[in-house]
């Protein structure tokens, strides 16, 4: 599907099944450098039990136009616009890594639009390894590499994706490499990097959150997942043993059914 926010072209998969503006709406929003391919088998499920889904392509990503947003605030901000932008006037938000800082920053900004939060490999900050970063911003294939062989668990590198042909390691390198990658990946680590409003965001929250961790994941550790999910009222925890920061390609079906008793308990299909 593509529409327009801000004069601007945006695609978002909607997960196999029309868009129906009837329907809730759940927000899927991809980490660094990745596009909306991540969250093909999480989207499927909703788009066919009864909710409306946008897998968006951030702005200057996968096939969305335009450049690539420097700042997580101004990501936040654009959450928002794309909420109007479809028609609705709220929304949950589902997002991976530094999809988890862009939408705890879009829910400090705007409350009243979002039901509820999923963070997936998320914290209350995420710095940078500076030789990373350099890699990234000098737009050098290795940063690539460098961050998919340390986002991936010990299960994930030996394969079994539960796409039956795909390589999880393959698979997320071609993801970010889509696209130039001092443009994607380099700003998008940038604005991790500079981000410094997750936990007081996080004080500040009164919706129903859930934060999905790994056990394995050497990016966002489970011992700073909790710290950030201990800081916002009521945030459920959920840990997904043998798996890595890329828990929603590594673990998918286990990924899914945290995920959709959550969504179901808390942002409900209204029956007629």
């Amino acid at each position: 599907m593509k529409f327009q926010v801000n004069g601007v072209e945006v695609f978002a998969s909607t997960g196999g099944r029309p868009f129906d503006k009837k329907k809730p709406l759940i927000i899927f929003v991809h980490g660094s450098g990745l596009t909306h391919m991540t969250w093909v088998l999480q989207t499927r499920y909703f788009a066919f039990h009864g909710y409306s889904v946008l897998a968006l392509d951030m702005p200057g990503h996968g096939l969305s136009g335009g450049e690539s947003l420097k700042t997580i605030e101004d990501m936040a901000d654009w959450i928002s616009d794309v909420i109007d932008a479809v028609g609705y006037k709220e929304a949950s938000l589902v997002g991976h890594s530094q999809g988890c800082l862009v939408i705890l920053e879009c829910a400090f900004r705007f409350p009243k639009k979002i039901k509820t939060l999923s963070l997936m490999g998320g914290a209350g900050a995420i710095p940078m390894n500076p030789e990373l970063l350099s890699l990234a911003e000098k737009d050098d294939p290795k940063a690539v590499d460098l961050m998919m062989d340390w986002a991936h668990g010990p299960a994930g590198h030996f394969g079994g994706h539960p796409v039956p042909g795909l390589y999880h390691i393959n698979t997320g390198g071609m993801l970010a490499k889509s696209r130039t990658i001092k443009n994607t990946l380099g700003i998008d680590f940038r604005a991790c990097d500079n981000y410094k409003n997750g936990f007081k965001a996080a004080k500040e929250i009164k919706i129903p959150t859930l934060s999905i961790l790994a056990n394995g994941d050497k990016m966002c550790p489970v011992k700073e997942g909790k710290k950030l999910a201990d800081l916002i009222d009521g945030s459920k925890i959920e840990i997904i043993d043998n798996c890595g920061h890329m828990m929603l390609l590594e673990e998918a079906d286990k990924v899914l059914n945290v995920l959709k008793k959550f969504i179901l308990t808390y942002f409900p299909i209204k029956k007629n």
